[in-house]
C-alpha cells in the first residue's frame, strides 16, 4: 500500500446512510425499484435491458423465494459516499449531459436538461451503487450477499464508460477496508465478457486487492494499461463454449484461492457470456452460466470466504430469467440461505 493510501485511510470515515443494522430476517439480497431506467423510450436505444433488475425480482417472487418484505431495499449513494473513490472533478463532469450520453452510449441523452438526466439515469445508477456498498457489509455479516444490480466495472475513479457511471465495485471494497474490522484483503472475480478495466485501474498499485478477470480478448475495452493489474488473466477466443469456459474458470479460481485467502470475494457475474450476445461474442449456454455461478459460490463456501455478487452486463432479454434461475439453483443447493451462515 502506498503512502498516499495510508494518509487517505487515516482520515475518519464520513457519516453514511449505507452502513446500518439490517435485521437477520430478510435475505441478503439487495434491490430497489429505483434501479430500473425508463424515460421516453430512450433506454431502448442501448442494447442493455435497463429494466432487467425488476424482472429478476418478479421471477424470484413467482417462484415464492422472496417478497418485498424479505429482501433489503437499496439506498442511493450520496455525494460524500461517492467521494470515497471519485474525484470532485469527475462528479462535476456528470453534470454535463454530453458526458453522460458518452458514458451510457445513448447520444440523444446529450440534448436533455441535466436535471432530467440526474433523476432518470444517474439516480438509478447511484441507487445500484449504494446497493453494492450495502451488500458488501451484508456479505461479511451473513456469509454472502447479492446485489441484483451493479457491477459497473468499466468505471474508475476519474472516468466512466461502457454504461458505467460510478465505480461501485471499488467503492464497496474501499468502504469495507475503511469501516469493517478484519477486512484487509479482497479478491475480485470478474466473469463478465468484457475486461473490468475500471476496478483494475483503481487498484493498480494496491496489493490488498487481487483480480481474476476472464474476458473476450477482442472486444471493448481492450485496455492494455489496466491489464497490468490482473493477477490471474483468462483471455478468451470468439465463441468459447461451456466446456472450455468452465474448465478455464474453475482451474484459475482454484489456483487463485490456493495462492491467496481474501477476506471477501467480489464476484462480477455478467451474463453477456451467453451464446448470441451481440456485444459479448462468447457462446456459453444458460445452463453454463448457472454452473459457473454455482462453481464460484461453491469455491467461496469451501474456503469459508464471504462473497458479494453483482449482476453486471448482459444484452439479451433472456438474461433476467437466467439470473433468477441461477439464484434459485444456488438456493436449491444450499449455497445461499435466508439464515445466517
Amino acid at each position: 500500500m502506498s503512502a498516499v493510501q495510508n494518509r487517505k485511510e487515516d482520515k475518519q470515515p464520513h457519516r453514511t446512510n449505507l452502513y446500518f443494522d439490517i435485521p437477520s430476517t430478510p435475505w441478503p439480497i439487495v434491490y430497489s425499484p429505483d434501479y430500473n431506467i425508463t424515460f421516453l423510450g430512450l433506454e431502448k436505444l442501448h442494447p442493455f435491458d435497463s429494466g432487467k433488475w425488476g424482472k429478476i425480482v418478479n421471477f424470484l417472487k413467482e417462484e415464492l423465494m422472496i417478497n418485498d418484505e424479505t429482501i433489503v431495499r437499496a439506498r442511493e449513494a450520496q455525494e460524500e459516499d461517492l467521494l470515497v473513490v471519485h474525484s470532485k472533478r469527475y462528479l462535476n463532469k456528470l453534470k454535463w449531459s454530453f458526458i453522460v450520453a458518452t458514458i451510457t452510449e445513448i447520444m440523444p441523452v446529450a440534448f436533455l436538461p441535466n436535471f432530467i438526466i440526474q433523476r432518470k439515469v444517474l439516480r438509478p445508477f447511484r441507487t445500484q451503487t449504494g446497493g453494492t456498498i450495502m451488500a458488501g457489509k451484508l456479505a461479511i455479516e451473513r456469509g454472502w450477499a447479492i446485489n441484483l444490480g451493479g457491477g459497473f466495472h468499466h468505471c474508475s475513479s476519474d472516468q466512466g464508460g461502457g454504461f458505467c457511471a460510478y465505480a461501485d465495485i471499488t467503492l464497496a471494497i474501499k468502504f469495507l477496508f475503511e469501516r469493517v474490522e478484519g477486512v484487509s484483503k479482497a479478491m475480485i472475480i470478474d466473469l463478465d465478457a468484457h475486461q473490468g478495466n475500471g476496478h483494475e485501474r483503481d487498484f493498480m498499485d494496491d496489493n490488498r486487492v487481487y483480480i481474476l478477470d476472464a474476458f473476450n480478448r477482442y472486444i471493448y475495452p481492450g485496455d492494455g494499461y489496466a491489464k497490468r493489474a490482473i493477477k490471474w488473466k483468462i483471455e478468451l477466443e470468439w465463441d468459447t463454449e461451456d466446456s472450455e469456459y468452465l474448465a478455464k474458470v474453475e482451474a484459475h479460481v482454484a489456483k487463485a484461492l490456493h495462492e491467496v485467502t481474501p477476506d471477501i470475494i467480489v464476484y462480477n457475474a455478467g451474463t453477456d457470456i451467453l451464446d448470441g450476445d451481440q456485444l459479448g461474442g462468447l457462446a456459453v449456454s444458460p445452463q453454463g452460466i448457472i454452473k459457473r455461478d454455482e462453481s464460484i459460490f461453491k469455491a467461496a463456501r469451501i474456503h469459508k470466504i464471504p462473497i458479494l455478487m453483482v449482476t453486471s452486463g448482459g444484452y439479451q432479454r433472456s438474461t433476467a430469467r437466467i439470473i433468477a434461475d441461477s439464484i434459485l439453483n444456488l438456493h436449491h443447493l444450499h449455497l445461499i440461505d435466508q439464515r445466517l451462515i
